[in-house]
């Protein structure tokens, strides 16, 4: 069982992600932490959201939004006033990897809670 809210969740987070990556600098919302750690906690909140979204899918998960931290960075090449960097698609990727991992952890932690609809001897 995923949760209910995880789905869109997980979608308006990556569609508000590619949004600020590849807008203009400018429309770039301010915040008050650094750069890398905003970077790090928007895509930790992404693949957390995608880890309880999609927890029999988390291998093709994991895989699609690491590759993808980098390609949503790339895209920055068609911004004029963006820079695409190394640095910035790996922290990217690093805050996906801990949010895939924490998100992991929870959907273990929910399947060893949930009622076992198989019985004991039967396991």
């Amino acid at each position: 069982m995923t949760f209910k809210f995880a789905r869109p969740l997980a979608w308006l987070l990556l569609a508000f992600i590619i949004f600020v990556t590849v807008s203009p600098i400018g429309e770039r919302p301010n915040t008050v932490t650094m750069v890398d750690v905003d970077r790090a906690v928007a895509y930790l909140l992404l693949g957390f959201a995608f880890a309880l979204a999609y927890p029999k899918q988390w291998k093709m998960v994991a895989m699609l939004l690491i590759v993808g931290a980098f390609a949503i960075e790339w895209l920055q090449y068609f911004s004029p006033t963006r820079h695409p960097r190394l640095h910035d698609a790996s922290v990217k990727a690093m805050g996906t990897a801990l949010g895939l991992l924490a998100g992991w952890v929870i959907n273990r932690w929910r399947e060893t809670k949930a009622p076992n609809p198989i019985p004991f001897t039967e396991r």
